[in-house]
């Protein structure tokens, strides 16, 4: 006899089906009872945990970007060097094997599935900003530890850090569009960033 789960336990179960299901799949081709199945619940289960599809999605959204917070607080806390704090974050990213972390694709998805809907754009703006803030105090912090040069606007940068991982997702999705630029993009943007004239090797991740 199969073990009930408890009730949060259940819900978050649910949540990482989810995660994983619309990361690689699409929003409007999910469907609540294939994310119920894969999550060994049935639908009504999964409503008394989230209201509604949208509802879900949300918290895919939400759950995405605490899984990358980690991911990049963890790539800081691992280099020692403030003027490589920014590129090991890029870094992580692209080679994490965790589609879950993969914030961008869906940021895309949002963007191309569920533009119509106010609720997931009003969303997405204020999740796009607060990424945003992170990644600009990163920068900020870096500057102060004498790692990014002070005259860089972190703001700026940090909008331009996002940009990257954005166009590195459309590449890996439309296939290898930028792949053979990717290694020059990183380190003139490093150069740009800390002034270093011989940056480290950047590793080309698949598909970009």
């Amino acid at each position: 006899m199969a073990t009930r789960l408890p009730a949060e336990q259940r819900k978050a179960a649910v949540l990482d089906c989810a995660c994983g299901i619309f990361s690689t799949g699409s929003y409007r081709g999910t469907t609540t009872a294939e994310i119920a199945r894969v999550a060994g619940v049935t639908e009504p289960v999964l409503y008394r945990h989230f209201e509604s599809k949208r509802d879900l999605y949300l918290s895919v959204l939400d759950e995405s970007w605490r899984r990358l917070r980690e991911l990049w607080q963890a790539a800081v806390d691992a280099e020692p060097d403030p003027k490589l704090w920014v590129g090991a974050m890029g870094q992580a990213y692209f080679q994490a094997k965790d589609a879950k972390v993969q914030c961008a694709d869906l940021w895309v998805q949002a963007l191309t599935e569920a533009s119509d809907d106010p609720e997931i754009r009003k969303f997405l703006k204020l999740q796009m900003s607060d990424v945003h803030n992170y990644v600009a105090d990163v920068i900020r912090r870096s500057q102060q530890a004498g790692g990014i040069l002070p005259d860089r606007e972190a703001s700026a940068e940090a909008w331009i850090f996002i940009a990257i991982g954005l166009l590195g997702t459309v590449g890996r999705r439309v296939g290898g569009l930028i792949q053979d630029d990717f290694p020059t993009i990183i380190a003139e943007r490093r150069r740009w960033m800390t002034g270093l004239d011989d940056p480290p090797e950047v590793p080309v991740p698949p598909g970009i």
